[in-house]
């Protein structure tokens, strides 16, 4: 666990919290819902909310105070709306952690604690937003409430990365097929539920729309039947999650119906990697982290045939907006 965690921990404990608000923009916002989902499903006396940064200060939650701790996070901490949403917590009594990468952005200026964080793929530790959240809320937990999973997750973490690698290892012919297969479309959706939607998200708005200009919308598993299923043809390419979590019989039922129906089916299932390494009660919870790299591979193999590379932007960072 990094220092920054457990200074952030150990300020946590001299606070009563009472809700958590987590509070960033997209690719930020989507690798957190992972971490709301731990506190639907764990917490007895903790409340959570997740918004995007410029509505959680347009909104202005009511019970926003002195007892809530905001978790917010921008890659460089540069992000107007998240730094704007930090001040905001702040002026409200909230406390804020916030996960960026460089400890001297506006962000860490604004912010009370601060995580810098990276991902160096040579490292044994999985040092990424996702696992630190991870580690920020079952800490609290286990703090608050005395949840035995604190040391699961920790454990867990730590045998990681060369889960992932394998994970990249065995699903590198996989991404390349989809690449080839899918270097045309005009449209992929992208479907998940419950801790794996996020990654959904993820790859819909930051991946294929964003980085790749390939129109796309994430789809929960659980609204499949009420509406989106009625573009599915024989010829709509959908990317079907399924996890280890508890409403992982939602995407299976979504996953049954769409290869019933469609002939243009990518299935990641969490279930077909060896999590050899990760504590079972943490499984759903660690699921999102191999999906997410799995994913991040078929979007660089995506990126490769298509000669787009990942960093091209038409507008971001370009343009007044």
């Amino acid at each position: 666990m990094l220092t920054d965690v457990q200074k952030a921990l150990d300020v946590l404990k001299e606070r009563d919290i009472d809700r958590v608000y987590f509070v960033a923009c997209g690719g930020s916002s989507s690798l957190m819902y992972a971490s709301k989902y731990v506190l639907d499903r764990e917490a007895e006396t903790i409340d959570s909310d997740l918004y995007t940064s410029n509505e959680f200060v347009h909104r202005n939650p009511k019970k926003l105070n002195g007892k809530s701790l905001v978790i917010l996070c921008s890659y460089y901490g540069k992000t107007p709306e998240t730094v704007e949403a930090a001040r905001f917590a702040r002026e409200k009594g909230a406390l804020t952690v916030s996960l960026t990468f460089d400890a001297d952005s506006p962000l860490a200026q604004v912010s009370e604690n601060v995580i810098v964080y990276h991902d160096q793929e040579d490292s044994n530790y999985v040092n990424e937003s996702p696992a630190i959240m991870l580690e920020l809320i079952f800490g609290l937990l286990a703090e608050r409430e005395g949840n035995k999973k604190f040391n699961d997750i920790l454990s867990s973490l730590e045998n990681l990365r060369p889960i992932l690698n394998k994970a990249k290892a065995e699903t590198l012919a996989q991404a390349k097929e989809f690449a080839e297969s899918y270097k045309d479309e005009k449209i992929i959706y992208t479907m998940g539920s419950g801790a794996n939607y996020g990654i959904a998200y993820w790859f819909a708005i930051c991946l294929l729309m964003e980085m790749q200009w390939i129109h796309s919308h994430a789809i929960h598993a659980g609204e499949y039947f009420h509406g989106p299923f009625e573009i599915l043809d024989k010829d709509v390419p959908i990317i079907q999650l399924v996890g280890l979590d508890e409403t992982r019989p939602l995407e299976e039922r979504s996953l049954e119906f769409t290869q019933r129906y469609g002939e243009r089916v990518i299935v990641i299932d969490a279930k077909n990697f060896d999590l050899t390494g990760v504590t079972e009660s943490v499984k759903g919870y660690i699921a999102p982290l191999v999906l997410q790299t799995v994913l991040r591979q078929y979007a660089g193999e995506l990126a490769e045939v298509r000669n787009h590379p990942l960093s091209t932007r038409r507008y971001m960072w370009k343009v007044p907006y």
